[in-house]
């Protein structure tokens, strides 16, 4: 059964991404094959975060900031007590200043991969959804739009790692 809900897992995430990013299922399915350190250096991912607005997400961030303040305290959690996850932050403020200090060249992606090393692949794999759907609740298609492709662009990294990390176990 553990095996199989993994699978569903995997399916949901890459549903998520191909729901949210410019990347056909195969195009995901072959970069989620790669390295945490291979995947952004791909042209498939290079044009999607061409593709993202960050003009529009910095100036959007108070919305983002909003959200994740408001929605993080029961994704956290749920992360604790669904997913048996230990090591969750005791607050949204870590998460909207590395998105922020991210969105100003401050943060980087491989410094994010290192942050969730911890979280079990399956577990991961679980979350990644339910994250990206944190930003349902934005009014405005555009911004909703955006912001969830920037979380699912962060998260593609983070589920090749993971998928990464259960082929060398």
């Amino acid at each position: 059964m553990t095996q199989q809900l993994t699978l569903e897992n995997q399916q949901a995430t890459v549903e998520t991404f191909n729901q949210h990013l410019n990347l056909s299922i195969p195009q995901i399915e072959k970069l989620l094959t790669l390295s945490s350190s291979e995947l952004p250096e791909q042209e498939a991912f290079q044009t999607e975060l061409g593709n993202l607005d960050i003009s529009l997400l910095r100036e959007t961030l108070p919305t983002a900031k909003s959200v994740l303040q408001n929605q993080l305290p029961a994704f956290y959690n749920w992360l604790q007590q669904e997913l048996d996850i230990k090591r969750v932050p005791n607050s949204p403020n870590h998460t909207t200043t590395w998105v922020a200090n991210f969105l100003n060249n401050q943060e980087s992606i491989q410094h994010l991969v290192e942050l969730h090393c911890p979280v079990p692949p399956a577990s991961l794999e679980l979350a990644i959804p339910r994250l990206v759907s944190l930003f349902d609740q934005v009014e405005d298609p555009q911004i909703r739009q955006h912001w969830q492709s920037a979380v699912a662009l962060l998260c593609l990294v983070l589920a090749a790692d993971a998928r990464e990390q259960l082929r060398n176990n």
